[in-house]
């Protein structure tokens, strides 16, 4: 439990310092509107993962205690969804452009936003699908809780990482401007977690 926690909350971490859409939003909504609307972006966006968390953890822990070989199917379709996920990182263009003119809302509009925006978005469902289940520690005990306690985990990891970045979002705008060659080590950065999530997970 221990040795796939701590992988687990690695890997998240990198994830969460790795340069994406939400990141980059809770960015750019700190340099217009101030710190705490970046963090009043990153609790709506974080809150959000409560759904998908419950959404898989009862989708999918019937299936996954009954049948050895439609788990491993699973693990399967994740990893090459992490190498997809790298493949389409390498073709993207490694600069970063962070938009100081994000609309101004209030903290509350910027949380509920925060929530809608992962709530509907398809990609972070079929993430948690890919990622979570290469890090249960035991399938034949109740994979309910683990998904739970992984999901809890994901939560808090990104939600520090978020915080940091709304709270230094001023340095880290100036950083990235005066050194162009950081977009293209990040771009690097998410390829290897991705494929080193997917070598993960097949590992038995």
């Amino acid at each position: 439990m221990i040795e796939n926690l701590l992988s687990f909350t690695i890997a998240t971490l990198f994830l969460a310092m790795a340069p994406g859409p939400d990141n980059i939003y809770v960015i750019a909504q700190s340099l217009t509107n101030g710190t705490k609307s970046g963090i009043a972006t990153t609790a709506g966006l974080i809150s959000g993962c409560i759904v998908h968390t419950t959404l898989l953890a009862f989708g999918l822990s019937a299936i996954i205690t009954t049948s050895e070989t439609f788990f491993y199917g699973i693990k399967v379709l994740g990893a090459l969804y992490l190498f997809y996920l790298a493949y389409k990182v390498l073709l993207s263009d490694s600069k970063i452009s962070l938009s100081e003119n994000a609309p101004k809302k209030s903290n509350i509009q910027l949380f509920k936003q925060g929530v809608i925006m992962n709530i509907v978005n398809p990609k972070v469902m079929i993430f948690f699908l890919a990622f979570f289940p290469g890090f249960l520690w035991d399938k034949t005990g109740n994979t309910v809780i683990q998904f739970y306690i992984l999901g809890i985990t994901f939560m808090i990891i990104s939600f520090i990482v978020f915080s940091s970045l709304a709270l230094l979002s001023g340095t880290i705008s100036s950083y990235l401007l005066k050194h162009k060659s950081t977009g293209f080590v990040l771009k690097w950065l998410q390829i290897v977690v991705f494929i080193g999530i997917a070598i993960f997970i097949l590992i038995p």
